[in-house]
């Protein structure tokens, strides 16, 4: 393995015009299910050094408003980048998508039909508890409630190509879309919208921290790429993998991330 990749988080090079950190939700944040209050308060201690903070999941955007309200945030990007909510001037949160109404519809409806051909056709194949809050895509559990042999998780995946649809696998759920959005897209949506920066012109003042496949796009791209430790899981089927990782895993990973940060802006 090229010794470019995995190597251990203390020979990050954090910028000193280090702009903010962009960072996947689940087994990155997450730990048990659950983001723990220390996690909550490192990202608090990021906002409070300056930096920007944003996470990018595959989660709906329904699932993601409350802690879009709660957590010390700019805004939370959802469903691969094609929904982001951000808290406005008054006590709510504005949504914004990148793709219009009609098209959106079209797709939903088009989606459904993805899904519950999966859902008929896969054996032991379920959407995902959080399909209620899904607008822009489908997923489908793999590891948050059950446990789906990789020959199934592959076989939704052909399935969802086959139709058309982009397809990623996180560390709990496949997801499927239709549109030329995805996480790297996302962030570069995101970060044009709330803060007028071309994210490619800068790519080398952010860090991006993730734990799965769903996270490749960010690890290509982005220089100052972090897996959490548990990424260990995910290495083989990896095409890109990131360039630096933490020892701890899930949340405590992000808070070593943090706290070197934090500890270089002195």
């Amino acid at each position: 393995m090229s010794q470019e990749f995995l190597r251990p988080l203390s020979e990050l090079p954090v910028p000193a015009n280090l702009l903010g950190v962009l960072t996947d939700i689940d087994d990155t944040l997450t730990t048990e299910g659950e983001v723990p209050a220390h996690v909550v308060a490192a990202i608090a201690r990021l906002k409070d050094a300056g930096l920007k903070v944003v996470p990018i999941t595959g989660r709906p955007v329904g699932w993601s408003v409350p802690f879009a309200s709660a957590w010390p945030v700019d805004a939370i990007v959802a469903e691969n980048g094609a929904v982001a909510l951000r808290r406005n001037g008054a006590v709510g949160l504005d949504k914004l998508y990148q793709q219009g109404d009609a098209e959106r519809a079209r797709n939903f409806a088009r989606m459904q039909e993805v899904l519950s051909q999966i859902e008929a056709t896969v054996p032991g194949a379920n959407r995902a508890t959080d399909s209620m809050g899904r607008e822009c895509d489908i997923a489908v559990d793999h590891s948050e409630f059950t446990q789906m042999p990789q020959a199934q998780i592959d076989q939704c995946v052909q399935i969802m190509r086959d139709a058309g649809m982009n397809a990623t696998v996180s560390s709990i759920h496949i997801n499927g879309w239709f549109g030329g959005h995805n996480k790297l897209e996302g962030a570069r949506w995101i970060v044009r919208e709330l803060f007028d920066i071309n994210l490619d012109a800068t790519l080398g003042q952010w860090i991006y921290i993730g734990d799965s496949t769903n996270d490749q796009l960010m690890f290509q791209h982005m220089p100052l790429s972090v897996g959490v430790a548990n990424i260990a899981r995910f290495v083989p089927q990896l095409q890109h993998l990131p360039r630096y990782v933490t020892t701890a895993e899930r949340g405590d990973g992000f808070v070593q991330l943090a706290e070197q940060i934090l500890n270089t802006q002195k």
